[in-house]
């Protein structure tokens, strides 16, 4: 179907689809003639983007970059360097940090050794 009846069948406005498909939330599908049809699974795809704003109230954009986030290491990365940074995200603990903790519990519960009678 074109983009006419599918924005209908949505409950959206042919421009919204458009938009959603510059952000990247539609699947990349068009036929020769450089239209896009929707089948049920762009449709099925759409509504499952909507349904997902709805409940997490976020924006199309908002999602788009979830996405992005999910799907390119160096932005998650530098997306997760932030959340520790302000405090959003727990820093991640290294194996090291974890081994030094360990050794030092270790060191303070460990009784001295008895002393040796001169």
């Amino acid at each position: 179907m074109r983009i006419t009846e599918a924005a209908k069948r949505l409950g959206m406005s042919p421009r919204m689809l458009r938009y959603r498909e510059a952000l990247g939330l539609l699947p990349p599908v068009r036929e020769q003639g450089a239209h896009r049809r929707f089948g049920q699974e762009e449709l099925a795809a759409v509504a499952q983007a909507v349904e997902l704003e709805k409940r997490f109230d976020v924006s199309p954009a908002e999602l788009a970059f979830a996405l992005r986030v999910l799907s390119e290491p160096a932005v998650a990365a530098a997306v997760r360097d932030l959340g520790v940074r302000i405090g959003r995200i727990q820093a991640p603990r290294r194996a090291l940090d974890f081994e030094k903790e360990k050794a030092l519990r270790l060191l303070r519960h460990t009784p001295e050794p008895p002393k040796r009678a001169r």
